[in-house]
């Protein structure tokens, strides 16, 4: 009688783990959205879109600034729930011999000037013409931070009204 219970019982665990297994197949998503959903290609209502926080770890504001503002460059990758958004080299038509890349971390969920940090490399064309390596003035970075800012606070009471 024993081995015909645990039958019954290890009958009973796969019953509920396939059960599981469908759930989290639904169209439904109760933990968030899609990162398509974030960056606008998804179908539901987003959380950048309604200003809710759910399901995204990182402020909805700052994230919709960032690519936003940074639209111009060519994105390589984004983690909303990690808060990391990766671009890839541009080069301004104005100044071909010099190109930058970008990392913009958000680092909380709260709109805060402290919740943000942009991190900038920059290459220019030596006179082989290979790229090398060059500093970049702090106040760029500064200066990209703050436009961020800006457009998320402007995000922000735009929801509000």
């Amino acid at each position: 009688m024993r081995f015909r219970t645990a039958k019954v019982g290890a009958a009973a665990l796969m019953t509920a783990t396939a059960g599981l297994a469908l759930a989290a197949c639904s169209t439904e998503r109760p933990f968030g959205p899609t990162v398509g959903d974030v960056l606008g290609g998804g179908g539901g209502t987003s959380p950048v879109a309604s200003g809710a926080q759910v399901g995204i770890g990182v402020n909805a504001y700052l994230w919709r600034a960032t690519l936003d503002t940074l639209s111009f460059m060519p994105l390589t990758s984004a983690d909303p729930w990690g808060g990391v958004i990766n671009y890839d080299w541009y080069s301004d038509p104005a100044t071909p011999n010099e190109r930058f890349k970008a990392t913009v971390f958000i680092l909380d969920t709260r709109l805060r000037a402290d919740a943000l940090n942009v991190s900038l490399v920059k290459q220019v064309r030596d006179a082989s013409g290979e790229w090398v390596a060059a500093a970049v003035d702090p106040q760029t970075e500064t200066d990209l931070e703050n436009a961020i800012l800006t457009k998320a606070r402007q995000f922000n009471l735009a929801d509000a009204a």
